[in-house]
């Protein structure tokens, strides 16, 4: 019994301590970061003054992308939200919108970026 007990515990301390190294974040998918800036497309239309829930997108957006491949896919993502709804979005809302926000991000926001230099 006393030998179960031990072999209980060891398993319990391996799974444990092992517990960090199996936990692997999932890339952002382009509906989530779409999704994400929803409350955005409003400044996005008519400009003004982002919206706090639009700059608190801003910003969880930002902390997401923490990789180069999740920022590129971002990037990617966003190009094309962008090019889909170019007729309703301002290209220079969008490009200012991080700086609004006080979101420091590593590229530009435009339609001519080319992601696969974002780092």
């Amino acid at each position: 019994m006393e030998s179960l007990k031990l072999a209980c515990v060891l398993l319990l301390c391996m799974m444990v301590s092992c517990a960090p190294f199996a936990v692997v974040a999932a890339p952002l998918s382009c509906s989530q970061i779409q999704g994400s800036l929803i409350p955005c497309l409003s400044y996005l239309r008519t400009g003004g003054q982002p919206s706090q829930p639009c700059c608190t997108a801003v910003t969880n957006l930002n902390k997401a992308a923490s990789t180069t491949p999740d920022r590129q896919n971002a990037c990617r993502c966003l190009k094309s939200a962008a090019g889909a709804l170019l007729g309703g979005l301002n290209p220079k809302y969008a490009a200012g919108l991080p700086s609004l926000c006080k979101v420091n991000i590593p590229y530009e926001i435009s339609i001519s970026t080319n992601c696969d230099s974002v780092k």
